[in-house]
């Protein structure tokens, strides 16, 4: 049975570190392996980066973590093994948050095709975190913050608790819609609504059935990126569907 994994992306500041380190105390997070791929601007709670290569910490609710400093599919390769030994506690899904100024589409491509991930592992669901101070400055000056945008199938809106009272509802409609251009595929939420649930990160709502179904999303992320860069300055309803299909 190949475990779902959630890529967690999103540009540096975008709140991907807060949102994990409210996640960890969840008890829907139980059972779930977070890996850490980056040094952020915001360490974790849990002093992880003070470890060595792959030292994992199991928290109080059952949720493990991981940061990596080398090779990220050697880790995950790693977590599977020691898992399936009893050398650590079972997990049934696996987070990765990606680097803040990274392409997440390398990483989808390997669950694709690297044979040693591939067979053990299945994408559940790509989660894009996008600040709602930053955020439209980011879109306009890193490729990267679109592709995030583009590549994910839910977006959470972050830190609109921080724009002027009397500006969110335009600031939140008008990024909204630019985010709904750039990915009409995708569902977007606010991470400050009362109903928003972090079982996000757990890729609910997907078909573990049909292994191949969720990756078909963004099987196409290589065709995308001669869309992204011609996009990047202007952007037009309708060209980014082609990567939903």
């Amino acid at each position: 049975m190949h475990t779902p994994v959630t890529i967690l992306t999103g540009f540096l500041g975008s709140g991907k570190t807060t949102l994990l380190n409210r996640a960890m105390r969840d008890p829907s997070m139980a059972n779930t392996a977070v890996v850490i791929n980056e040094f952020g601007e915001v360490g974790l709670d849990h002093m992880l980066a003070a470890q060595s290569d792959d030292t994992i910490m199991v928290l109080e609710n059952g949720c493990l973590c991981c940061t990596v400093f080398g090779d990220l599919v050697t880790t995950l390769n790693n977590l599977y093994h020691q898992r399936e030994d009893g050398a650590i506690p079972r997990f049934d899904h696996v987070v990765i948050e990606t680097s803040g100024l990274a392409d997440p589409s390398p990483l989808i491509q390997a669950f694709l095709s690297d044979p040693t991930l591939a067979g053990l592992y299945r994408i559940g669901a790509v989660v894009a975190t996008v600040d709602a101070v930053n955020g439209p400055h980011t879109l306009d000056e890193h490729i990267e913050s679109v592709r995030q945008v583009a590549l994910a199938d839910q977006i959470l809106i972050t830190k609109l608790d921080l724009v002027e009272p009397d500006k969110a509802k335009d600031a939140e409609a008008s990024l909204t819609a630019r985010l709904h251009r750039l990915n009409p595929a995708a569902k977007i939420s606010r991470i400050d609504d009362p109903s928003f649930s972090l079982s996000v990160l757990r890729g609910d709502g997907f078909n573990a059935a049909d292994a191949n179904a969720d990756a078909r999303a963004w099987l196409n992320a290589a065709a995308y990126e001669q869309h992204a860069a011609h996009d990047h300055h202007h952007e037009h309803d309708g060209d980014h569907d082609h990567h939903h299909l």
